[in-house]
């Protein structure tokens, strides 16, 4: 899941710095678009905490990506936009709670009917909104954008810092979400999850609450999913049930895949690439579709490891060229002092 080698660390850090300066040379067009990115990837990083740190395939991830996008306009005036401080809170601890309901009833089931089971409870909360008036019913509504910023400071956000101040905040965001699960990950508790994707009957009979570790996974996810669900309403300020449909997390589930299953910096790629591909296929082609999905597949069959995988190669690679290299350093440089010859002495008369 995390980066291990000295190389594969620094070609993070390389990474996250060329998406640091790429505003430098693009348009304002896709800086949006990589924004947009950003958010996918958040969205994406969530759901793979369960999918490749739990095993856990959830279809009805989108809900709480919803919820935390329909909260923030309850809570807003209708004229009078909150700060990101006030809304953020509030949109990833309604998205938890929600996360922590449904997968209280959700966790009790496993493999195939937990799938079903949350694609019910997604489809359940995408027809709350679509047959009620709440949040506009099946138009949607448009929702206050948040400020970025408090009382007597506000990042830009005219027509054309827009673009570019969303660019840094989502990028931030992304990376902050990167860090966090990639802690999670490296501790006790995310050791314990592994183990349960690995072998969950094993984990029960060391001892360990295999239902609660779940359930606070899967609530963290919700909450990171409801960060993903924020941002998008600061970015597009509109709402309808579509953000709730089952096809937004099976699109989320596509993203985990395309970049690579039981990786962090996999969500990233396939978030980046799926929307780069989707750009590039409507500007060519009406048949956006058919065309996205035939990349896909090809990419899928020719790399199992997803685009994460080329990554891993390059890494390993370099790797073993290292190593190789300090192999072949002469024994006598790197010999340690206790392992020198023996000095030979004469022995007294």
């Amino acid at each position: 899941m995390l980066p291990q080698t000295r190389i594969a660390k620094l070609a993070l850090v390389a990474g996250f710095l060329a998406l640091a300066l790429l505003p430098l040379v693009l348009p304002p067009f896709y800086l949006m678009l990589g924004s947009t990115a950003f958010v996918a990837a958040i969205f994406a990083l969530s759901l793979q905490l369960l999918v490749g740190g739990t095993g856990l395939v959830s279809l009805g991830h989108a809900a709480f990506f919803g919820i935390a996008a329909y909260s923030v306009y309850l809570i807003s005036p209708a004229d009078t936009p909150l700060s990101v401080f006030v809304t953020l809170p509030v949109a990833m601890i309604a998205a938890g709670l929600a996360a922590l309901i449904i997968g209280a009833f959700a966790l009790r089931t496993r493999t195939f009917f937990f799938l079903m089971v949350t694609l019910a409870f997604g489809q359940m909360v995408y027809f709350v909104f679509h047959d009620t008036g709440l949040g506009g019913g099946a138009d949607g509504v448009f929702a206050p954008r948040p400020i970025l910023g408090i009382e007597g400071f506000q990042l830009p956000m005219g027509r054309r810092e827009r673009g570019l101040t969303l660019y840094y905040v989502n990028l931030a965001l992304m990376a902050a979400t990167f860090l966090v699960l990639a802690g999670v990950l490296a501790s006790l508790f995310g050791r314990v999850l592994v183990g349960i994707r690995v072998n969950e009957h094993r984990m029960r009979m060391l001892g360990y609450d295999v239902y609660a570790y779940k359930l606070a996974a899967f609530t963290l996810a919700g909450a990171l999913a409801g960060l993903a669900g924020h941002m998008f309403v600061v970015q597009e300020g509109f709402v309808n049930p579509e953000l709730v449909g089952w096809h937004r997390s099976a699109e989320a589930l596509l993203i985990v895949i395309l970049g690579g299953l039981g990786t962090l910096v996999g969500p990233i790629l396939g978030a980046i690439a799926l929307t780069a591909l989707g750009e590039a296929s409507q500007q060519l082609t009406e048949r956006q579709l058919l065309v996205e999905g035939l990349v896909i597949l090809a990419v899928v069959l020719v790399l199992p490891r997803g685009l994460a995988g080329l990554f891993t190669r390059r890494v390993r690679t370099a790797d073993a060229s290292e190593a190789a290299t300090a192999d072949d350093t002469p024994a006598a440089e790197t010999a340690p002092l206790s392992a020198a010859a023996p000095v030979r002495t004469e022995a007294a008369p």
